[in-house]
């Protein structure tokens, strides 16, 4: 008798997903497999690759538990690629349909067609209902803009499901209270951070870990801290951390960032969500709920759904937009190769030091670590995008295609040359500064642009206007800064130069072959 196969991707862990749709036990056969190249191909952090797998094996226990048949490939099996899998599927079952909710990554839904075509094997892809845009609602959006903005969708989907609404206007008066998030801590440093949640790994997880030294054990990052949420109960855990004891503090200091600190007020839900663990729709109106029930001030709980209802809808909608694109983009003409303390954390910028390592240690770092420090460096380096990209996929837990490609390509490097943002993010020393205690720690000086104490990010960001000064010269937003430029005197750029020169042949200690 003629079987339905059914895929299941490690990043489709959801019980609502349209693959359960018409499920006949007798009928339908599940599919999941831990596929090497995904942690190989591009070096998959320990952490990261244990989330995945653990995640993965704790939902397939419940597949079967509910009576289904699974075929599960653990990596010990040696599933080298997807198409590996389906093979070994189609020549020992009777298939005659695929069934797949759609990745989310473009390659991976290219080896899956070839795959069924090889076979003869009817596939069909299903919608992934876990997102709140409904399917074809952000192409018909854009359609209407020359240029897509972030702002604008979010509105979009704020008036479209009544999110911190009063009918037609938002509550407080304004869309968006971006302007109030942005303080830093006083001298003495955060209070009162609240102790994290511990997931004590289980029999599954421990198992996962030992695969993972025995057959992964080149992988970057180390597993000895390992404490990331691979149930939908402990992602319920996360959450609800999140909703009592950070949120209420999340707003006013989510762009801060201070040292030995590396979760602070941060939810730490994006892997859950990310792996469809939590649905964003639940989250959002988790936090909705505490501001109604006044546990959270609105400039906090409106800043925690943007980044939920609006950034992440909208690059998942960019991505798809652009798809057969972003990795050719490379509008600064970025031609550096990734310096090697990225993958070890050595290196004298305690701001680097200190962001580097906890992603090491814990595959996490949170968005202004992202932006405006590990991606800031990359940007005013030059580093080649695909570079960058490679490495924001591989070390942070919560990273999936649909989502890093854009936020990395566009968003942090500007290789997109502005679709996802208007503007490069370009900054000296002088924002890590103020929005940290990093710099007190550290051997170089943020006002300084030249001379031995000179803080890199500073050379770099003056290194970065002279390279570019036409492109940044042409934007609004920038034009002030190519200006100062002009006004430092021809001795001052000079040193500025040599001084950049100096860091490209001195800065990465260890010089060694990338990765």
């Amino acid at each position: 008798m003629a079987l339905r196969l059914n895929l299941i991707l490690g990043d489709q862990l959801n019980a609502e997903s349209l693959i359960w749709q018409d499920c006949d036990a007798s009928q339908d056969l599940f599919l999941m497999a831990e596929v090497k190249a995904e942690s190989t191909q591009t070096p998959s952090s320990k952490q990261r690759t244990a989330l995945f797998l653990s995640a993965m094996r704790h939902f397939a226990d419940n597949i079967k538990a509910d009576g289904y048949k699974l075929i599960y490939f653990s990596i010990d099996q040696g599933i080298s690629r997807f198409a590996d899998a389906l093979e070994r599927c189609f020549q020992k079952q009777d298939v005659d349909e695929l069934r797949c909710v759609l990745p989310g990554d473009v390659a991976v839904v290219k080896e899956i067609e070839q795959s069924c075509k090889k076979h003869q094997v009817r596939l069909s892809w299903l919608p992934d209902n876990h997102f709140i845009a409904r399917r074809g609602e952000f192409s018909d959006w854009l359609g209407e803009r020359k240029q897509p903005r972030m702002e604008h969708w979010y509105r979009h989907l704020r008036r479209e499901h009544q999110i911190l609404m009063e009918k037609d206007e938002p509550l407080g008066g304004q869309w968006n209270f971006d302007k109030d998030n942005r303080k830093s801590f006083a001298k003495a440093g955060p209070e009162a951070v609240p102790e994290d949640v511990i997931f004590e790994p289980d029999k599954l997880t421990e198992q996962v870990i030992a695969d993972i030294e025995r057959y992964l054990p080149d992988l970057p990052g180390r597993l000895d801290s390992f404490n990331w949420p691979v149930t939908r109960e402990q992602a319920m855990q996360q959450l609800d951390d999140f909703i009592h004891q950070r949120l209420p503090l999340f707003g006013d200091f989510q762009d801060a960032i201070w040292t030995d600190e590396p979760f602070l007020y941060h939810a730490r839900l994006s892997a859950s969500l990310n792996l469809k663990l939590l649905g964003p729709m639940e989250v959002i109106q988790a936090a909705e709920r505490a501001y109604h029930d006044g546990q959270a001030p609105l400039n906090a709980v409106e800043g925690f759904i943007r980044q939920i209802l609006g950034w992440r809808e909208y690059v998942r909608g960019l991505y798809w937009s652009y798809r057969d694109n972003w990795l050719d983009y490379n509008a600064l003409d970025a031609d550096q190769d990734l310096p090697w303390f990225y993958w070890d954390g050595d290196t004298s910028m305690t701001c680097m030091q200190q962001s580097l390592s906890q992603v090491l240690e814990s595959g996490y770092g949170h968005h202004i670590q992202r932006l405006m420090v590990t991606g800031l460096f990359s940007l005013l380096w030059g580093v080649k995008p695909q570079a960058i990209h490679r490495w924001y996929l591989g070390m942070y837990v919560d990273a999936v295609a649909w989502v890093e490609i854009p936020n990395t390509i566009g968003m942090s490097q500007y290789a997109d040359g502005g679709i996802v943002g208007s503007k490069p993010y370009i900054a000296s020393g002088a924002y890590i500064n103020r929005m940290s205690n990093y710099c007190s720690h550290c051997q170089y000086q943020p006002k300084q642009a030249a001379g031995e104490k000179a803080c890199p990010f500073t050379t770099l960001y003056w290194s970065f206007i002279d390279k570019h000064q036409d492109r940044l010269s042409r934007n609004p937003r920038l034009g002030m800064q190519v200006r100062n430029w002009y006004n430092k005197g021809e001795q001052e750029q000079q040193q500025i130069r040599e001084r950049s020169v100096w860091l490209y042949r001195n800065l990465d200690k260890n010089n060694k072959e990338q990765t």
